[in-house]
């Protein structure tokens, strides 16, 4: 990847947070204010962790069990991210992991893309947003997510899309006018922990599909391109630390070092201590050793 590549695909990540970061600051106390971030952040770690912890670690990979009631509760925070209903999204992602970097990949930034500067721009566009016009759930359901056809509560979730999509939209709305006691703080409200809050997360989402197959560090010996990108690693939730997770798919933990911050394990962490999940897969420094590359 030449480096005029590598600043293009860092600014294709960075400038997007940039620009609300911009439109933040300038908009202050006219479209936002602090009642807005309070309900944007509230409604990016829901929807986020209903897709980190949700619909990735816990149905994709199994990394822990769990009671019916918790895995319908965050399929349904998760389907509020507006990223696909769940069983499209759980085949999509088995599929990446059956196929990682090969033919057959819904998303690699590394098939079929060409050669050079070019390339590595078509590459990065597939991975990152042009799957979804292309290969967005169109994995075969009953191949990669057979377990979540055959339940039928799953099925009552992924059906019920739609619907989950409103409700993550009405939710931030209420918040603002229960704050706020007015229309205006609804609109708000609605704008903030909605439509932006879905944009920035879509954004990030993607990010780990292009960015962290295209460069950042690697020391794991696998045989895709994954790699962990720690700057992008607290707003993913960490899910950045996507080479850790291609090296061992069904740990719990993404973060495997001592400083690779991991709020998605933190989370299963929590769940763990109170009950509410058991059988969590960890990895021994011992197995981590045996992987690392030469």
């Amino acid at each position: 990847m030449t480096r005029t590549a590598k600043v293009a695909n860092l600014l294709t990540v960075v400038l997007p947070p940039l620009i609300i970061l911009a439109c933040i600051v300038v908009f202050w106390n006219e479209v936002v204010g602090p009642h807005d971030l309070v309900v944007a952040f509230a409604m990016y770690f829901l929807t986020g962790f209903g897709v980190t912890v949700g619909f990735h670690r816990m149905l994709t990979h199994r990394s822990f069990r769990t009671s019916k009631p918790v895995e319908y509760f965050f399929a349904a925070a998760g389907s509020m991210a507006v990223q696909g209903p769940v069983i499209n999204w759980v085949a999509d992602h088995r599929k990446h992991h059956a196929h990682t970097d090969e033919e057959g990949d819904p998303h690699s930034p590394h098939v079929g893309a060409g050669k050079g500067m070019k390339g590595a721009f078509r590459g990065l566009l597939h991975a990152h947003v042009g799957w979804l016009l292309t290969e967005h759930g169109r994995a075969d359901r009953a191949k990669y997510a057979r377990d979540l056809v055959e339940d039928r509560g799953m099925r009552v979730v992924d059906k019920g899309f739609v619907g989950w999509v409103l409700l993550g939209l009405a939710l931030p709305a209420a918040l603002g006018w229960l704050i706020t006691g007015s229309y205006t703080g609804a609109l708000t409200g609605l704008l903030w922990g909605g439509l932006v809050r879905v944009f920035l997360l879509h954004h990030i989402t993607w990010s780990i599909n292009s960015v962290c197959h295209f460069f950042g560090r690697r020391r794991f010996e696998t045989e895709d391109k994954s790699t962990n990108v720690w700057w992008l690693a607290l707003p993913s939730m960490g899910e950045a630390w996507h080479h850790n997770h291609h090296a061992f798919p069904r740990s719990a933990t993404h973060g495997l070092g001592r400083l690779e911050l991991d709020l998605s394990a933190a989370v299963i962490w929590s769940l763990e201590k109170l009950g509410l999940v058991w059988d969590v897969v960890r990895i021994t420094p011992e197995r981590q050793t045996q992987r690392l590359a030469p």
